[in-house]
C-alpha cells in the first residue's frame, strides 16, 4: 500500500476517532476538529487521484468480498465532499454544543461522513449496498435525536419509507450487474442482451433518482432536510444527493455499455420537470430551510439536463460535446454542493440568532449580522446564477450544451433539446426571483420582530465556516476553466484533451465566458459609484402607509411577493384560500386571511396510495383471526391451488 492508501486510511481513522471522542461532552469540539482534519486528508487524497488519473486500491468486482478503492471519478466526489465537509465541521464546533443531543449528533456526523466516503470507495456490491443503506439511516437517527415531536417522527418515517421503496431499484440494478459479472465491465452486460441492459438502466434510474430527489420521487426531501440540525442539513442537501448522482453516473454512464437514446431523453425530461417544479415550489415556500430543500430539487434537475445532453451527444458520436456536457454536470454538482452548504449553514446561524426561519418574521438582518448576512448574500447570488460567481459558470455551460443539442442533433432530439433549453432559461429566471425574495425578506428592510432587532453575528467558528464557503463561491466562479478540462477527461470515451486549460470557459465552435474581466469591470464600476457618491447619504424620510401607523404587518410578505406568479399558475398550483371576516356594530372588526399552496403530488399520488395501503392492511388484518381452524383452511386452500397450477402445467 502506497502513501495515498495510508493517507486514505488515516483520514477514515481520524473521522472515527473524532466521532468517538465527541461522545465525551468535553471532547465534542476537539472531536469535530479531528473530523475536519480527517476529511481534509481524504480531500487531498481525492484531489491527487483525480488529477493523477491513476486508480488507488482495488478495482471493481462482481464477486462477493469486501473491496475498496478510488478512481478519478470517485476522487472528484471525495474532493467535493471534503470541500464542503471541512467548513461544515468548523461551523459545527461552535454551533453544535448548544444543540439538543449534541454529543450523539457529533458521533452521528462522523458516522454519516464515513458512510458517504464508503459509498464512493466501495468496489463490490455488498460494501456499496451496506453503506448506501447506512447513508439513509444515519441522518434519520440524527433528526430523531435532535427533535422528537410527532411531526418530526412522521416526516422521518416518510423519508425512510420513500427512499427505501424507491431505493429497491439500486439493489435490483447492482445485483443484476453482479449476476452478469458486469460490475465495472460494460461488455459483460452488453453480452447479456438488451433485456438485461434495460432492466439495469430503469432500476438504477428509479433507485438513484429517489435519493437524488428527482420529481416525482422527491417528496421526502423537503420533509426531511429542513428538520435536521443545520450542519446535517447542509451535508444532506449539499452532498448526500450528490453521492446519489455519483451512483447514477457510475451505472448509467460507465457500466451500462452503449447507452440507448431513450435514456438520454428520459434524463432531459426528468431534469426539466425537476428544475422547473423545484424552483416553482421553492418560490411558494414561507420557511427558509424548506425553500432551500426545494431549491436542491431544482439544481439536481439542472444537473440531469446536462447528463441527458451528454448521453445524446455520445449516442450521436459527438464525443467532444459529450465530454463538455458531462463536465458541466460535474461542475454544477460541485458548485451546488458549495453554495447550498453555505446557505443551510447561514440558515442555521440566522435561526440561532432569531429563533425563527419564517420569512415573514425576519428582516433587517444584514445590518445587524453583517458577516453572516454578507456570506449568505454571496450564497444567494451564486445560487441565483449571477456572474461572476460559480453558479453562473456551470449554468452557462449547460445552456451552451443544450444550444448545441438544438442545432447539431437530429430533428426529434433537437426539439427535445429546445424544450429543455427553454425550461432551463425559465428556471434560471425564476431562481433569480426566488432569491431576490429571500434577500429582501431576510436581510433587507426593517426587523419584523424584537429578536431580529437585537440579533448579532454568531461565534467565530461559525463565521469562519461560512466565510470559507463564500470564498469558494467566488474562486470557483472566477477560474472555472482551470478545473473544467480535468472534469471533461472523466467523461466515458473522452480522449483527455478535449479542452485547453484557461481561467475562463473557452468552448469549441461557440462563444466564451471570461469571468475575470467581468469581475474587474464590476469592481471598477462599484468603485466609481462610491467615489461619485462621496460622503453624501440619502436623507431619511417617513414611509407613507395611507395614514396608518407603519407596523411590521404592513411589510411585504412572502405570499405577496409571489402573488403575481401564483395568479398566472393558479390552474396548476391550485392554491387554497380561506378568508374570515368578523363584523360587529355595523363595522368590519377584523379580516383574517389564510392560504397555502398544497403539494399536488401528495394530494393526487402519495396520499391516495397511502390510503389504499391502509385499506389493504385493514383487510389483511381480518384474515388474522387467531383461529387455528381458519389457518388450516388457508393452508388447505394454498395446497389445492398449487396442485391445480401444477396439474394445468403453469408450474413445472
Amino acid at each position: 500500500m502506497g502513501v495515498l492508501g495510508w493517507g486514505a486510511l488515516a483520514g477514515v481513522a481520524l473521522l472515527l476517532l473524532g466521532g468517538a471522542s465527541g461522545v465525551n461532552g468535553r471532547g465534542l469540539r476537539l472531536g469535530l476538529a479531528v473530523q475536519a482534519a480527517g476529511m481534509g486528508l481524504l480531500g487531498v487524497v481525492g484531489v491527487v487521484v483525480l488529477t493523477g488519473g491513476e486508480a488507488l486500491g482495488a478495482g471493481f468486482r462482481s464477486s462477493v468480498g469486501l473491496a475498496f478503492g478510488l478512481d478519478p471519478l470517485s476522487g472528484f466526489f471525495l474532493a467535493v465532499l471534503a470541500l464542503t465537509a471541512v467548513p461544515t465541521l468548523i461551523f459545527a464546533r461552535d454551533y453544535l454544543p448548544a444543540s439538543p443531543g449534541a454529543r450523539a449528533i457529533g458521533a452521528l456526523t462522523a458516522a454519516f461522513l464515513v458512510t458517504l466516503v464508503g459509498v464512493l470507495a466501495a468496489r463490490d456490491v455488498i460494501s456499496f449496498l451496506a453503506f448506501w443503506e447506512l447513508m439513509t439511516l444515519i441522518p434519520a437517527t440524527g433528526i430523531l435525536v435532535s427533535r422528537r415531536d410527532r411531526e418530526v417522527r412522521s416526516a422521518v418515517y416518510a423519508y425512510l419509507a420513500i427512499t427505501h421503496l424507491g431505493g429497491a431499484g439500486v439493489w435490483v440494478a447492482l445485483l443484476a450487474l453482479a449476476h452478469h459479472g458486469a460490475v465495472g465491465d460494460p461488455a459483460a452486460l452488453a453480452a447479456a442482451g438488451t433485456g438485461a441492459q434495460t432492466l439495469v438502466a430503469v432500476a438504477a434510474l428509479i433507485g438513484f433518482a429517489t435519493k437524488a430527489g428527482f420529481i416525482p420521487l422527491h417528496v421526502w426531501l423537503p420533509r426531511a432536510h429542513p428538520l435536521a440540525p443545520a450542519h446535517l442539513s447542509a451535508l444532506m442537501s449539499g452532498m448526500m444527493v450528490k453521492v446519489a448522482l455519483y451512483g447514477l453516473i457510475r451505472v448509467e454512464f460507465q457500466w451500462l455499455g452503449a447507452t440507448p437514446r431513450w435514456l438520454g431523453l428520459a434524463l432531459l425530461a426528468i431534469g426539466l420537470i425537476s428544475s422547473l417544479g423545484g424552483v416553482i415550489w421553492a418560490l411558494m415556500q414561507h420557511e427558509l430551510k424548506r425553500l432551500l430543500a426545494y431549491s436542491s430539487i431544482e439544481n439536481v434537475g439542472i444537473i440531469a439536463l446536462a447528463l441527458g445532453a451528454s448521453m445524446l451527444f455520445a449516442r450521436g458520436g459527438d464525443r467532444t460535446w459529450a465530454a463538455i456536457a458531462f463536465a458541466a454536470a460535474l461542475l454544477h454538482a460541485a458548485n451546488h454542493a458549495v453554495f447550498k452548504t453555505l446557505l443551510f449553514l447561514g440558515a442555521g446561524a440566522l435561526q440561532r440568532a432569531t429563533g425563527s426561519l419564517d420569512l415573514d418574521h425576519l428582516g433587517g438582518l444584514l445590518r445587524r449580522m453583517p458577516w453572516t448576512g454578507g456570506a449568505f448574500l454571496v450564497g444567494c447570488m451564486a445560487i441565483a446564477g449571477l456572474p461572476p460567481l460559480n453558479g453562473f459558470a456551470s449554468e452557462w455551460l449547460i445552456l451552451e450544451s443544450l444550444v448545441h443539442v438544438v442545432f447539431h442533433q437530429p430533428l426529434g432530439v433537437a426539439l427535445a433539446g429546445a424544450v429543455a433549453l427553454a425550461g432551463l432559461a425559465a428556471t434560471a429566471a425564476l431562481a433569480l426571483l426566488c432569491f431576490v425574495k429571500v434577500l429582501g425578506l431576510v436581510l433587507l428592510g426593517r426587523p419584523r420582530r424584537e429578536a431580529c432587532a437585537v440579533a448579532v453575528d454568531p461565534p467565530g467558528g461559525m463565521l469562519l465556516g461560512m466565510g470559507l464557503l463564500a470564498l469558494m463561491c467566488i474562486v470557483l466562479g472566477l477560474v472555472p476553466g482551470l478545473v473544467l478540462p480535468t472534469l471533461a477527461g472523466l467523461a466515458p470515451g473522452s480522449s483527455g484533451s478535449v479542452l485547453l486549460r484557461h481561467a475562463g470557459l473557452v468552448l469549441p465552435g461557440t462563444g466564451s465566458y471570461l469571468p475575470l474581466p467581468i469581475a474587474i469591470g464590476l469592481t471598477a464600476l462599484v468603485a466609481a459609484l462610491i467615489a461619485v457618491r462621496g460622503k453624501r447619504r440619502a436623507a431619511p424620510a417617513p414611509t407613507w402607509a395611507c395614514g396608518q401607523p407603519v407596523v411590521a404587518a404592513l411589510s411585504w410578505s412572502s405570499a405577496g411577493f409571489t402573488k403575481p406568479l401564483r395568479v398566472v399558475l393558479d390552474g396548476v398550483l391550485r392554491p387554497r384560500r380561506e378568508i374570515t371576516v368578523v363584523r360587529g356594530g355595523g363595522m368590519v372588526q377584523s379580516v383574517t386571511y389564510e392560504g397555502d399552496v398544497p403539494s399536488l403530488l401528495d394530494a393526487s399520488l402519495y396520499e391516495p396510495t397511502v390510503r389504499a395501503g391502509l385499506r389493504a392492511a385493514a383487510l389483511a388484518r381480518r384474515l388474522q383471526s387467531g383461529n387455528v381452524r381458519a389457518y388450516a383452511a388457508y393452508l388447505l386452500g394454498l395446497v389445492i391451488g398449487l396442485l391445480v397450477l401444477v396439474h394445468s402445467g403453469v408450474l413445472g
